[in-house]
């Protein structure tokens, strides 16, 4: 696959999939995972709408750069935003990494597209669209929303965290995670096993990322481009009224689309999901 090195000098992995002619779609990874998480199947949808579809590897995942980063306390993070004092530094935020799909667009020489991803996808797309505005066509933010995560559940996750680089992703944790997330057997299977052959501290600063992200609720209001919002009703790690906030602030979304399925709705239910995407991306004005 391809290598695009960025003007920050941050090297990412990508495929492209289509006509390069025709529209782009820029699908932004969810925490961790890699370009090749997306099913062929789902990519070659949307190739068949018409347009040409990129994905990439974020920073510190699959075949892109990796750096090393600091340890930081999401716990101390929170505190800091409730009391309303200077945030704990962090390598590398959110919108470092929402720089980086900017700058592969700039790389492949795209001025605008469609950029939608899943879960933390979701989070950079928003960013995307909040700091380059004039390069985002559309959104499409499944399973995803514009806050930070409740406090009383940061204690919980940093306990994950500790326990996967300490002993690494033994049966109880990944079973306890994939249940979060997925909630389907065989797909939960698969994806433990990928899990298993990485490296116990990939998830480390990744996570001091994700956890040290700001709210952009307030922001909202200033991305005006269309927009769908789809949330799977058995969701657990991001609840139903946060994406209705995200679909409420947003001017260009109509609401959410809610399908069953849990975190990863896309994956375990994904009929009707792609029926919602494409009816979306083919109503899309010029």
């Amino acid at each position: 696959m391809p290598r695009a090195t960025l003007s920050s000098g941050i090297e990412l992995e990508y495929a492209t999939t289509g006509d390069s002619s025709n529209p782009p779609l820029l699908v932004v990874n969810g925490y961790t995972s890699q370009l090749i998480s997306w099913q062929r199947g789902y990519i070659e949808q949307l190739v068949a709408q018409g347009l040409f579809v990129i994905q990439f590897d974020n920073r510190d995942v699959g075949l892109s750069t990796k750096l090393h980063g600091q340890h930081v306390s999401p716990g101390a993070v929170l505190t800091a935003v409730l009391k309303g004092e200077p945030l704990p530094a962090v390598p590398y935020t959110l919108s470092d990494m929402a720089a980086d799909g900017i700058g592969l667009l700039d790389h492949l020489g795209i001025d605008r597209a469609v950029v939608g991803g899943m879960s933390q996808g979701g989070f950079l797309s928003l960013r995307v669209a909040l700091t380059a505005p004039e390069r985002v066509r559309a959104l499409i933010l499944l399973d995803t929303q514009a806050g930070t995560e409740d406090h009383e559940v940061v204690p919980a996750y940093e306990g994950m965290r500790d326990t996967w680089l300490a002993a690494g992703p033994v049966d109880e944790l990944v079973g306890a995670i994939a249940g979060l997330i997925i909630s389907d057997p065989d797909e939960s299977a698969v994806w433990i096993a990928k899990w298993k052959q990485r490296p116990n501290d990939f998830i480390q600063q990744p996570f001091a990322t994700l956890m040290s992200r700001d709210d952009v609720t307030g922001r909202l209001g200033e991305i005006t481009c269309p927009a769908i919002v789809v949330h799977g009703t058995e969701d657990v790690s991001i609840s139903m009224d946060k994406a209705e906030t995200l679909a409420a602030g947003l001017s260009g979304c109509d609401g959410v689309v809610k399908v069953g399925g849990a975190h990863a709705a896309n994956l375990t239910n994904p009929g009707p999901v792609n029926d919602a995407l494409l009816a979306f991306l083919a109503d899309l004005p010029d």
